[in-house]
């Protein structure tokens, strides 16, 4: 069995492969991040039957996500190191030296001596996922903070707005009309007919001729100002959060694409759907990862905090919240929906 090592960064990553007992078969080397350097790689490694190479670099950021999907495109055996077990067998050496060329048989050590797990098409699915599902939270608060000032410049311009519908300011009739009449001037000078078109189309059919009508008597007696620095604003703010709608949709129909792939037992659980389940698997990753449930708790962060501090020990304390934001707010989501989904089957009963 040959081991070959890979020492990653941004531009420039290096190579060296070494035999099971430690002897150096080809010295480091430097191959660039892109095509050429791939390529570079794959015929330094003709030489060798891809059944007798063990692939192995450290977990660095987003720089080996590329070179990894490749190679496993390639169907080589390639493994993820944790840099705690490269840190600890760097620790070994006698001299205290760090250079991408020595790190490249620190890590054909720790292939030899450690265990390790080869990647999968699955794990690049998986990978996928949590990209996707952290993108999603990201938008979905961008979205969030983007609401409470659209509501917050409403407010200014046309503050009875949000008292005559009933379900608030952020649904699409709201916004068809923001859009087209931002203030409450524009909105008294706008024809009977046309509001009332407006609002029915973009409402499909909620709201009616009589309701247009009030809307307008509203607006001509509204306190707001017409200022058009607010108008522009909340326009644009408007726009925004459409936009973001619109991502966010496509980046769920793009999990659900992929879970729909891996065909998850986790999908067999009622009350969890595509996208909890996405995130949930994406941030976990390899299971296999997590001997026990504790381990699984710990790195969510939904494990509890210790407090203790001489003879004194405290019983009850809270979450420690140190581990995965995203995968913490999955769990607890999806509790919270099996637990509905639950309650739900049981008032049917």
């Amino acid at each position: 069995m040959y081991y070959v090592s890979i020492d990653i960064a941004k531009l420039n990553h290096f190579a060296s492969v070494v035999s099971a007992d430690g002897e150096v078969l080809i010295k480091p080397f430097k191959f660039t991040n892109d095509n050429d350097g791939f390529c570079k790689l794959l015929s330094v490694l003709a030489s060798y039957e891809r059944g007798s190479l063990i692939i192995g670099l450290e977990s660095t950021a987003h720089y080996a996500d590329n070179l990894v999907e490749f190679l496993v495109s390639k169907c080589y055996q390639v493994c993820v190191i944790n840099p705690i077990q490269t840190s600890t067998m760097r620790k070994n050496n006698i001299r205290k030296t760090k250079t991408d060329k020595v790190d490249t048989l620190v890590i054909a050590r720790t292939l030899i001596t450690q265990p390790h797990r080869f990647f999968s098409h699955e794990d690049i699915d998986l990978m996928h996922l949590k990209d996707l599902g952290r993108f999603r939270q990201k938008n979905v608060k961008e979205r969030t903070r983007l609401k409470i000032e659209l509501t917050a410049y409403v407010d200014r311009v046309f503050p009875e707005l949000q008292y005559f519908f009933k379900s608030g300011l952020h649904q699409k009739a709201v916004y068809a009309l923001l859009k087209e009449a931002p203030t409450p001037e524009l909105i008294a000078s706008m024809h009977l007919t046309h509001l009332t078109h407006l609002l029915e189309a973009s409402s499909h059919g909620h709201f009616n001729k009589q309701q247009a009508r009030e809307l307008r008597i509203l607006a001509q007696k509204s306190v707001g100002s017409s200022d058009r620095a607010l108008s522009l604003q909340v326009t644009q703010s408007v726009e925004q959060i459409e936009l973001l709608d619109r991502q966010i949709k496509d980046i769920e129909s793009q999990m659900t694409e992929i879970m729909l792939g891996l065909d998850s037992v986790i999908m067999t659980i009622p009350g969890i759907g595509y996208i909890n389940a996405g995130m949930i698997l994406g941030e976990i990753g390899d299971i296999h990862r997590f001997s026990k449930p504790c381990q699984l708790l710990a790195f969510a962060g939904l494990d509890p905090s210790v407090y203790q501090s001489g003879n004194f020990n405290a019983s009850h304390t809270r979450m420690s919240k140190r581990g995965s934001r995203v995968l913490r707010y999955a769990l607890i989501n999806a509790a919270h929906n099996v637990v509905k989904k639950q309650c739900d089957l049981q008032g049917l009963l």
